[in-house]
């Protein structure tokens, strides 16, 4: 057993973390494609449908308490991807938003301290230094003079606020798994999935203007594409290819591959959409990819140098 944490990931499985990096790497182009046409809970309610409605005739649902079901759909899907698009709209390029998505992993491990009472190993707490050193120059960039209206501290702010929500939805994944000693992660997911969609309607019908609320008929083909993508591609394949080599490889092996992520994303945005990036939030982008790093590899670096 321990000699697999060491054999290479075979052809098919590289294949399948490369083509999950390039997927959830470009699914923020997709959100800025769908809401040019449609408002943020709009596209909310319809990736989710699109993400439910081919899978749930075919996958039973999870034998677990439905609360964390209920939970985790509320704090992933209205949550996440709520506060996500909303950040989009106000003010957050595709670019950025692929960066500042990834400080739930230190969100996380905040969470994790207070709710679980786990304890943030060196590495961990030399990586939220870093990240909290790379925020700091996200907000210098509001704060510089002659800032461009590229990005917006509203923008900003619900970013982060998503992030800590994508973080709150793996503290309801660990006490589900808890609970649960045969965990199904597929029916999970495709279950949770349907419990985000009447809430974003409710909150399109309370907050939209009325006059968009049946303009998703006369959507172009590019807006149905884009939820397509968005359910179909980073929801449903996505975190079934990435599932299966968490399930054939341990988690040392398979993480490193999100760093990737920002580095798609950042590329796409800048290639597609012509997102520009200020010198200020490339300082905050390095240190928050440094303190992924350090996270991911820290604990393998001192482990070298205390048998060195």
């Amino acid at each position: 057993m321990s000699s697999s944490n060491h054999l290479p990931l075979s052809g098919r499985d590289l294949l399948a973390a490369l083509c999950v990096v390039l997927i959830w790497g470009t699914n923020f182009i997709a959100m800025k494609v769908g809401l040019r046409f449609l408002t943020p809970f709009q596209l909310g309610a319809g990736r989710y449908l699109f993400a439910v409605l081919p899978l749930i005739l075919f996958i039973r649902p999870p034998r677990l308490p439905a609360r964390w079901v209920v939970l985790y759909g509320l704090c992933q899907g209205v949550g996440q991807f709520g506060l996500l698009f909303l950040s989009l709209k106000v003010g957050m390029s595709a670019a950025l938003a692929s960066v500042l998505l990834q400080t739930q992993v230190f969100f996380t491990a905040f969470f994790g301290f207070v709710l679980l009472g786990e304890r943030a190993s060196r590495p961990l707490q030399g990586g939220l230094l870093l990240a909290a050193l790379g925020l700091a120059c996200f907000g210098a960039n509001y704060l510089a003079p002659g800032h461009s209206g590229a990005t917006t501290a509203g923008g900003f702010a619900l970013c982060l606020a998503a992030a800590a929500m994508w973080a709150a939805s793996n503290i309801v994944v660990r006490r589900a798994q808890q609970a649960t000693p045969q965990f199904d992660v597929m029916a999970f997911m495709v279950w949770s999935s349907t419990v985000p969609v009447l809430p974003f309607v409710a909150l399109s019908l309370a907050f939209d203007d009325p006059a968009t609320r049946w303009q998703w008929l006369a959507a172009p083909a590019g807006v149905w594409v884009s939820l397509a993508y968005l359910g179909w591609m980073a929801t449903v394949l996505g975190y079934a290819m990435w599932t299966g080599l968490l399930k054939r490889h341990p988690v040392n092996r398979v993480a490193p591959f999100s760093l990737g992520v920002p580095v798609v994303g950042i590329s796409a945005g800048m290639l597609v959409l012509g997102d520009q990036i200020s010198g200020w939030q490339w300082a905050g982008t390095a240190l928050i990819v440094t303190a992924l790093v350090c996270v991911m590899f820290g604990g393998r670096w001192l482990n070298h140098a205390a048998r060195a």
